[in-house]
């Protein structure tokens, strides 16, 4: 505790010395011994993934946990605990059963995920493999006739290009301090992301006709399902996502299967060989459309200040995940994390100033809509900028999903007027790697939804681990691929910049309102 105790000492003197921010380094020490001695970060994860399973949006799991999470934050004496209605989402789709081995010429049992929003097979198939070779439309006819009852492939010829760097890797001190010396946001889109791109998969051939060609005229044909993979793929990690429309009155989609790069081009060469394959395929599914809409599971503290209480400060994450896995990094870990960093505020009876509002979003994976359709509920539209009377409420929105890394700064979102305000904040976690602050944006998380309206959001710099290259949106994104330390450490961050918000005595300052943007024009 010594380095702590310098660290604070040294923020202490830079306080007085600069009079800028008045921090209660008492209750930040408590913060961070509560957050680490005493934290249950990993037992709610562990809640979320492995006793819950998949939380795909609207489906019966993602229920589950959105009613276990409103009860757990009920049980901490969190108020107004409720899975509060966004909007209109869709149907919803659960995976009951999925087998799937290659049965000649030798007996292999396939790694594979069906996409969701995709039908079943109606019980066990024996099917053969016919693999479709068309370089169009028109050469795909050839094969009218031939598909009914079987399973088809479309032709390829990758090849796997080895990767030799390390899946999982931490932010470098250069890394970080490029970050730092940003001065302004690129244009054209969000620099500085913390989701790198994958390395490793597979060098790809494209494919002569498009699989959507092929999964039309396969069902058209009578065909009894469709294999895919993901060029990303690679040592049996499957990138397996959505499988078509989910709307409520949209149709069911073809069964559609995704399988590992290796059996895919195992399946492809002895095919086209002409070495007969059979597969044994029994998928079940079932979908839900009695309740289509979308809900968001909120919480909150209340504030005490009798000029401050009715100001919101905000947390979240999203609760919703893919389906071949447990969204354990994407974004069981994010939700973890706010749900602790809210047990520690009750744990230490915390009275804050301002109310301390908990959101765990949900249809985040379809394109932000859960955060998107709060913002547009509590505070302002993009598509009009009628600002309602809530807008004026928030003083900041702090947000976790870029995985199990440990926070390492904070990106601004183009708001130079937090710069200072931020760094000061985290002096105290300095010895825990955590101080860059870049001016940067980044993208694809739910902070933008509130960036796009004028409000102060925030995503935090994590390190990215293995996020990118092997669990995000995959079927290895389990409990496993979590890091204790790392989670530990992020909460009693985010915790204590929860805190400094809600105690201040001004809002954190905002950047100017945006134009109106109309919905195909908002970058996110």
């Amino acid at each position: 505790m010594r380095k702590l105790s310098g660290l604070l000492l040294l923020l202490a003197i830079a306080l007085y010395s600069s009079a800028q921010e008045k921090l209660d380094l008492d209750m930040i020490k408590k913060i961070r011994e509560e957050g680490t001695a005493n934290s249950k970060v990993m037992d709610i994860a562990f809640h979320l993934t492995d006793v819950n399973g998949p939380r795909l949006s609207a489906s019966p799991g993602l229920m589950k946990a959105s009613n276990w999470a409103k009860d757990e934050m009920t049980k901490w004496g969190l108020v107004n605990a409720a899975l509060e209605p966004w909007g209109e989402f869709g149907k919803g789709w659960e995976l009951k059963k999925s087998y799937l081995a290659m049965t000649a010429p030798y007996y292999k049992p396939l790694i594979a995920f069906p996409k969701t929003w995709t039908k079943g097979t109606n019980g066990l198939k024996k099917a053969k493999v016919i693999l479709i070779k068309a370089k169009d439309s028109l050469e795909l006819e050839t094969y009218k006739g031939k598909l009914k009852g079987n399973i088809v492939l479309l032709y390829r010829t990758d090849t796997l290009r080895q990767s030799f760097t390390a899946d999982a890797t931490r932010y470098t001190d250069d890394e970080l301090q490029r970050m730092a010396d940003r001065t302004a946001p690129p244009a054209g889109g969000p620099a500085g992301g913390g989701r790198r791109a994958a390395g490793g998969g597979s060098l790809t051939i494209p494919p002569i006709v498009s699989a959507e060609q092929l999964k039309t005229f396969a069902e058209k044909e009578g065909a009894t399902a469709i294999l895919s993979y993901s060029p990303r793929g690679h040592d049996g990690t499957l990138f397996v996502q959505g499988g078509g429309a989910y709307a409520a009155t949209s149709p069911e989609n073809f069964c559609d299967v995704m399988i590992s790069m290796e059996d895919y081009m195992t399946i492809c060469r002895l095919t086209d060989a002409n070495y007969p394959v059979m597969i044994d395929i029994d998928v079940s599914t079932a979908f839900q459309t009695k309740d289509t809409k979308g809900y968001n599971v909120v919480a909150e503290i209340p504030g005490t200040d009798p000029v401050l209480k009715d100001e919101i400060v905000m947390l979240g994450g999203h609760l919703d995940s893919w389906q071949s896995a447990m969204g354990a990094t994407d974004n069981a870990a994010g939700c973890s994390v706010m749900m602790e960093v809210m047990r520690i505020f009750t744990s230490l009876g915390i009275k804050p100033r301002r109310t301390i509002r908990i959101a765990l979003w949900t249809g985040e994976e379809q394109g932000l809509l859960g955060s998107r359709g709060y913002v547009k509920n509590h505070f302002a539209d993009p598509a009009t900028m009628e600002l309602k009377p809530e807008h004026s409420k928030l003083s900041a929105y702090f947000n976790i999903d870029n995985g199990t890394g440990k926070v390492r700064g904070i990106y601004l979102q183009g708001n130079e007027k937090v710069r200072d305000i931020f760094t000061q904040w985290f002096v105290p976690f300095n010895d825990m790697g955590a101080k860059t602050v870049t001016i940067s944006n980044t993208g694809g998380t739910d902070h933008q939804s509130f960036d796009a309206v004028g409000l102060p959001g925030f995503q935090f710099i994590q390190d990215p681990i293995e996020y990118s290259t092997r669990t995000h949106h995959t079927n290895m994104d389990s409990y496993d691929h979590l890091i204790a330390d790392d989670l530990k450490q992020i909460s009693v961050v985010v915790a204590s910049f929860v805190y400094n918000a809600a105690m201040r005595d001004e809002k954190l300052p905002r950047k100017d309102l945006p134009a109106v943007r109309p919905a195909g024009q908002r970058g996110f």
